[in-house]
């Protein structure tokens, strides 16, 4: 049997473990989630090289102004488009991001409280007569704060949820008036 000096040690030192491995877990997640955002940005702006390089030439070989409009409100839309899909695409690695997060800080808490309670639960065993109380005090203590993470977790969750919910509302927003300008610029073009 451990005395309550040993118990202790042993749970700073599991909880120390258990605060380096939901570091290292968090770091490797936010790594992958950079690598992403790399990745994306490098082939959208292969891609907008080689599509702004076209429609340079498609522009520079216009006959007259008409056609050179025409050329420009054609384009228009599905640069908007392409602008939108990079949000989309940059949102959700944002937001997978952040549920990785959240999941991965969940299980690491989970784990971390299962020990205290485990240490709790030895540590009253073992407890002299007489501090039932600060026993009564320290298991509040911890109840308290699984408490405050779980509310902590719920509410970080809603504020994904509204984030979500707002890119989807502006996403909409953008796509309406970009068709307004493309269908306005057409229109201009077909009455000259």
């Amino acid at each position: 049997m451990f005395t309550v000096p040993e118990q202790f040690s042993a749970a700073t030192k599991a909880n120390f473990e258990t605060q380096l491995a939901m570091l290292n877990a968090l770091t490797a997640k936010a790594f992958e989630s950079v690598e992403k955002v790399i990745e994306l940005n490098v082939n959208a702006a292969r891609a907008s090289f080689e599509e702004s390089s076209e429609a340079a030439r498609q522009l520079l070989a216009a006959k007259d102004a008409q056609e050179f409009f025409s050329l420009s409100a054609a384009q228009a839309q599905p640069n908007a488009e392409k602008a939108l899909a990079y949000g989309r695409h940059l949102a959700g690695i944002a937001s997978s991001t952040q549920a990785e997060f959240a999941k991965t800080a969940e299980v690491q808490v989970a784990e971390a409280t299962r020990k205290v309670s485990t240490l709790v639960d030895e540590v009253t065993k073992n407890a002299p007569a007489g501090s039932e109380n600060a026993i009564a005090i320290f298991k509040s203590m911890i109840g308290n704060a699984s408490a405050g993470y779980e509310q902590f977790t719920r509410t970080a969750k809603q504020a994904v949820d509204t984030i979500e919910a707002n890119m989807a509302t502006a996403t909409s927003q953008f796509v309406k008036t970009t068709e307004k300008t493309t269908a306005a610029t057409a229109r201009a073009t077909r009455s000259k």
